[in-house]
């Protein structure tokens, strides 16, 4: 049994697997280690890749993973497809530095700790060349994690950490598995203080392959603060799903002062035509960002802009009669409004959930053990 895995998630990456094993092969010299890749099905063919090294290279891995996508969950699968007891995480960009990795597991090992964090916020560490609009948003990052993560923590964006198979076995099964940011899903599902270590490192140059910076990592970060704060009561998706709610009122009211102002028509025709244009954007924007996981493409999209604007009417009419039922019982205008909003807004999700993008279904389709256990040039997952 490895003493050491270092779990590495990847996509699209074929080209920095073999010169990272070189570098791991280096920083590791004298300990007893494996390296675990978990690949989302990449299309140029990482997974394959890996399986071939796998055969003639005892200490690698792969977690090959079909129809599902995420940094996060990908990291947990690779952890829990290992049975080292103690795990790193890292890129394969190298942008972090593989040569810290023997401290991590020195301190892992000596001090009896949890956590040992890759930090570029701390002596010895740094944010290289790094973007000063990137350096900005890493540093709201970690202003924001303090409202869900209640350990000190100088880094907690770090993607680049190590940690004992006892704490991950304590707080695995209350991870949210959302987002990029996997340390402080970490950190923040521990129901104890977490004992952690730092360690200065300095963010490396990108050498290979893309940012995986962009608008909806950002969101699946909110995400995930909120899964953290509220999500024992309120479902995530259904928060997002009302916020685009939210934001097509906006654009509604907009689209029917415009429509009787500049066109000039009615206020009955202006509420048909800005209804109409408004269940559009909604099922556009809920098909990018509160049901990407599902998102529906091609004939599928048309399909699903058809369901949505038949759930959106009955919806509506949901909404109109109870709240007319509530105003004839004697409640405020205001109370008998809202409510019927509520539970419209609840129909149209779960309607959406269930019959647009068919999320229940895909996931029974899609469905593996997350607890399994991958061998080297195994069965794909």
């Amino acid at each position: 049994m490895p003493e050491f895995a270092v779990v590495v998630p990847t996509f699209n990456e074929a080209a920095n697997i073999e010169p990272l094993l070189d570098a791991l092969a280096s920083a590791l010299a004298g300990i007893d280690y494996e390296v675990v890749f978990v690949d989302d099905d990449s299309e140029d063919n990482t997974a394959g890749l890996v399986r071939s090294i796998a055969q003639t290279h005892p200490r690698v891995r792969i977690v090959h993973r079909i129809h599902r996508r995420g940094l996060s969950s990908a990291t947990v699968e690779g952890m829990l497809a290992t049975s080292a007891p103690y795990l790193a995480v890292m890129d394969a960009d190298f942008q972090h530095d593989e040569t810290v990795l023997p401290k991590m597991l020195h301190l892992l090992k000596t001090q009896n700790l949890d956590l040992v964090v890759g930090s570029r916020n701390i002596h010895g560490g740094g944010m290289g060349d790094f973007a000063a609009i990137r350096v900005t948003l890493s540093n709201l990052g970690r202003w924001l994690s303090s409202l869900a993560c209640h350990t000190t923590l100088s880094d907690p964006m770090s993607g680049f950490f190590a940690l004992s198979r006892a704490y991950l076995d304590e707080v695995v099964r209350s991870l949210s598995g959302r987002g990029f940011k996997i340390l402080l899903d970490l950190v923040a599902s521990s129901r104890r203080p977490v004992r952690i270590a730092e360690i200065g490192y300095v963010f490396r140059r990108r050498i290979r392959g893309e940012s995986k910076l962009d608008v909806l990592v950002g969101l699946e970060y909110l995400e995930l603060l909120a899964d953290k704060l509220v999500g024992d009561w309120i479902p995530i998706p259904y928060l997002l799903f009302a916020a685009v709610g939210s934001v097509g009122v906006c654009l509604h009211l907009s689209a029917v002062w415009l429509l009787i102002r500049m066109a000039g028509l009615s206020f009955f025709s202006a509420q048909i035509a800005s209804s109409s244009i408004v269940i559009a954007s909604n099922f556009l924007l809920n098909n990018y960002l509160t049901f990407r996981s599902s998102r529906l493409r091609g004939h599928k999209l048309l399909r699903g802009l058809v369901y949505f604007y038949i759930a959106s009417c009955i919806g509506l009419l949901t909404n109109v009669e109870l709240s007319q039922l509530l105003r004839s019982s004697g409640a405020p205008w205001y109370a008998a409004s809202a409510a019927g909003l509520f539970v419209g807004s609840i129909w149209n999700y779960w309607v959406s959930s269930v019959f647009v993008w068919q999320v229940n279904r895909r996931r029974a389709r899609m469905y593996v053990p997350r607890l399994h256990r991958v061998a080297a040039g195994g069965p794909s997952s």
